[in-house]
């Protein structure tokens, strides 16, 4: 008699992790970094969410799809950090 396949965990939650956390490190960079330095952060930021994405998607432990879950996860990473950092660059054009 064999056993009922449990449900898999959805594969893009990992994803939604890992967006979440280059959002939540580009906010932080954005706040606390000087501007001479903000791009070299953003720059560790990128790297920690792809250090992110791959552990995430390993813990995961499926491998249909490992390739597609880490594009998108450092697409999206990429692009959420692009879009903080130039919302930043138009904030810092207003003078105060």
């Amino acid at each position: 008699m064999s056993e009922p396949a449990l449900a898999p965990r959805n594969p893009f939650g990992g994803v939604v992790i890992v967006w979440a956390a280059a959002f939540i490190a580009a906010v932080a960079i954005g706040i606390f970094v000087t501007e001479e330095l903000r791009v070299q952060w953003l720059l560790v930021g990128f790297g920690g969410a792809v250090l992110l994405s791959f552990a995430v998607q390993l813990w995961y432990g499926q491998t249909t799809g490992f390739i597609m879950r880490i594009a998108a996860s450092v697409l999206g990473a990429l692009l959420l950090l692009g879009m903080v950092s130039a919302g930043f660059a138009l904030a810092a054009l207003i003078p105060t």
